[in-house]
């Protein structure tokens, strides 16, 4: 299996993201705000942001509605929530890099919440790689990959902010 391209793959989903959104959607303060799932979301996230020239955007650790918390607890260096905008009755575009079981975008969905009903969420991920466990799907996707089941797909952030995967067995990540 090649490792994918994720610069390729984030140009997919910026394109993905232009295209069903009006100009000026994200740059409104009131506007599309762009939430990223720490820590490979949020990566995206900031770059999104950057890109589409939101003015709100933020990050959602999801640690503590996982529903593995009890086995694996606080990340050493996850940082807390940090959403400096009205989640009530906003449009969000949630991002992460890698969608597989559903899991991790439940958690990040029951924290969202925590901070007010949004009027809509929808989801934005670098890679879909299938293996789903609830019913969930991304609105923006940047592309689709197989891997075996014990490999798990690593988003890497260069110094530049450029983007790379690593495929790696998923006891090592």
């Amino acid at each position: 299996m090649n490792t994918p391209d994720a610069e390729a793959l984030y140009r997919a989903v910026l394109e993905q993201i232009r295209a069903a959104y009006p100009a000026g959607a994200f740059s409104a303060p009131d506007g599309v705000a762009i939430a990223g799932i720490h820590s490979g979301g949020a990566w995206l996230a900031e770059r999104l942001a950057r890109d589409l020239g939101a003015a709100n955007w933020g990050v959602v650790n999801v640690a503590l509605h996982r529903d593995d918390y009890a086995k694996k607890g606080l990340h050493s260096q996850a940082s807390p929530t940090a959403l400096p905008f009205e989640v009530e009755n906003r449009r969000v575009l949630l991002v992460d890099d890698v969608l597989h079981t559903g899991r991790t975008l439940r958690a990040a969905l029951n924290e969202l919440y925590d901070y007010g009903r949004p009027a809509c969420v929808e989801l934005a991920v670098l890679v879909e790689r299938g293996g789903r466990e609830l019913p969930v799907s991304a609105s923006f996707v940047g592309g689709e990959v197989q891997l075996a089941p014990d490999s798990t797909l690593v988003l890497e952030r260069a110094d530049d902010g450029h983007f790379a995967l690593r495929i790696e067995p998923r006891d090592a990540h």
